[in-house]
């Protein structure tokens, strides 16, 4: 039977019973698959990383014991089977052996992002009724550890704050092993972070069985091997490179991750010569910046092989500079933390490398490719085979309903099981999805995804604001900008600076705040005199696009 309850919308169960005979879900959790990898490649390496500006090289065997203990200290600490956890990490070792432990305890990692700020973690607080917080003391200037007290205070059901690093954690990290049952495969294993159209992010449960069975053909599919060394350039808390492949794809096929602390070319150039990484992946901003700077760097890459591109379009001509630039092979991937994932395949033909996204990594991943002018269109009403449409999807690592989200489900869900992505695709014969838009009224700021909503609603909190609208301004580097148009109120003056500075300091992540804010007299409107949100966004566009 599928694990479900009133806040987790579960496959049909005719529809798990398919998947398990069809070897997508092997019953396996994560804590029970470290362990067969453990005894697997118990030397091996698994996890490089830095702590305190000192490397740290842990070996399958010795990650496992830490997770071992950190599960049996986070229950002598009072966490329990089914409580969620905030987990706000940066791409440190730690993060592997905490993440592992809380789920070899059953409890739920919530995986919030280093770059967000007290307003999103309160939320997903919130949201999630988390009894605890796992965060570091300071991360790039931001004192973390005060942000997730502050929370703690204002949050009812957060009971505690562990800090990674401090004299309490290396207690608990320290307790000796005792035996946990296994959590239920077919269960939430932890919750991941909606992109976000409408406010903030949605809640993404996420199970052992769905989850694994998408890090398993992930690591098949980008050819990860035991000699593989994966570098998790971006925060490994993303959806990306935690498992496409990711971390756990990597330590899937039984081969190294290395995190990197940041992503820029110098760090991660270094970490490719010195530890003779294979294989990573970055969004399209950052490979631009890493094709620039390999003209001019004097580190060793020949040791890279394929460089993945996804987390938002990676453009022909970017696509055409990375292979000679890197002297690697370039893999396209499109993907969603609500579930569907596609790569170019490593045998694909050039043009497709180019000019595709990738096919679904499923046989059983259906795809519908939708009226998009028709937002309550029915999985059925497909579009003319090569036609644009909006993306709809279902099958065996896609949810069926977002966490304590009845209402946004109904809408985000059609009746028979399939997601609305919000992406606008053209479906080639080969299978091969080219992505050529959103449906949703969201920005893809560098593969983040912004709200234009929520930011919105921050500008309006301005007492000088009457209204605002922000849109998404094309950018050769970001891909998009965000740019606010705001209306001030009457007999009141606002400048852009100032709005940029009161949104910043409402403590959101920083690439929410606009990197262009306009003050106008009025919105314009549409050619027939509505003015509703999205069709005043679409009216701004145009004009930033003609100007």
């Amino acid at each position: 039977m599928s694990a479900a309850g009133p806040d987790h919308v579960a496959w049909p169960p005719e529809v798990a019973a398919r998947y398990r005979a069809a070897g997508h879900w092997r019953g396996q959790t994560f804590g029970a698959l470290l362990g067969t990898l453990a005894a697997a490649h118990a030397g091996r390496t698994a996890v490089v990383g830095e702590t305190a500006g000192e490397t740290v090289r842990w070996t399958f065997s010795e990650l496992d014991a830490r997770a071992h203990r950190i599960a049996a200290g986070l229950v002598e600490s009072g966490i329990t089977a089914g409580e969620r956890v905030v987990l706000q990490l940066p791409n440190v070792p730690e993060f592997l052996p905490v993440v592992f432990g809380l789920w070899r305890v059953g409890a739920w990692p919530v995986f919030a992002l280093p770059a967000h700020r007290h307003s999103e973690l309160r939320h997903f607080a919130e949201q999630s009724e988390a009894t605890a917080i796992v965060t570091v003391d300071t991360h790039e200037r931001h004192d973390h550890a005060a942000t997730a007290r502050a929370v703690a205070d204002e949050v009812a059901s957060v009971k505690r704050v562990l800090v990674v690093g401090s004299a309490e954690f290396d207690e608990l990290a320290a307790t000796a092993p005792r035996e946990l049952p296994d959590p239920d495969s077919e269960g939430v294993a932890f919750l991941q972070l909606s992109g976000g159209s409408t406010g903030l992010p949605k809640l993404i449960p996420r199970t052992h069985d769905d989850y694994l069975y998408s890090v398993r053909e992930s690591a098949r599919i980008c050819a990860l091997r035991p000699d593989s060394v994966y570098l998790a350039a971006l925060p490994v808390s993303h959806n990306y490179p935690l498992s496409s492949p990711g971390v756990l794809g990597a330590l899937h096929a039984g081969a190294a991750t290395v995190l990197a602390p940041r992503p820029d070319a110098d760090t991660a150039f270094r970490l490719v010569e010195s530890e003779g990484v294979t294989i990573t992946g970055v969004v399209p901003p950052l490979a631009a910046a890493w094709v620039q700077a390999a003209a001019r760097t004097e580190r060793d890459l020949s040791s890279l092989e394929v460089l993945l591109v996804g987390g938002a379009k990676c453009g022909r001509e970017l696509a055409e500079r990375i292979g000679p630039a890197l002297g690697c092979r370039l893999q396209q991937v499109f993907g969603m933390a609500e579930g569907l994932v596609c790569y170019t395949r490593l045998d694909d033909p050039e043009e497709l490398v180019l000019t595709t996204q990738g096919r679904p990594i499923s046989l059983d991943d259906e795809i519908r490719v939708v009226d998009p002018d028709d937002p309550a269109a029915p999985s059925d009403a497909v579009v003319e085979p090569g036609a644009i449409g909006a993306l709809l999807t279902r099958g065996p690592y896609t949810i069926r309903g977002y966490y304590r989200a009845t209402a946004h489900n109904a809408e985000a869900f059609t009746p028979d099981g399939f997601y609305r992505t919000g992406d606008l695709v053209r479906c080639h014969p080969s299978g091969h999805l080219e992505v050529v838009g959103r449906a949703k009224e969201q920005i893809n700021r560098g593969g983040e995804k912004v709200a234009a909503e929520e930011v919105e609603n921050h500008l309006m909190a301005h007492p000088a604001v009457l209204d605002a609208a922000v849109v998404g301004v094309p950018d050769a580097y970001l891909g998009e900008r965000t740019c606010a148009y705001v209306v001030p109120r009457a007999g009141t003056e606002v400048t852009g600076a100032e709005l940029r500075r009161f949104v910043r300091e409402r403590d959101v992540a920083s690439f929410k705040v606009p990197d262009l804010i306009e003050v106008v007299a009025r919105f314009p409107v549409t050619g027939v005199g509505k003015t509703s949100k999205r069709e005043l966004r679409a009216a701004l566009a145009a004009l930033v696009e003609k100007e």
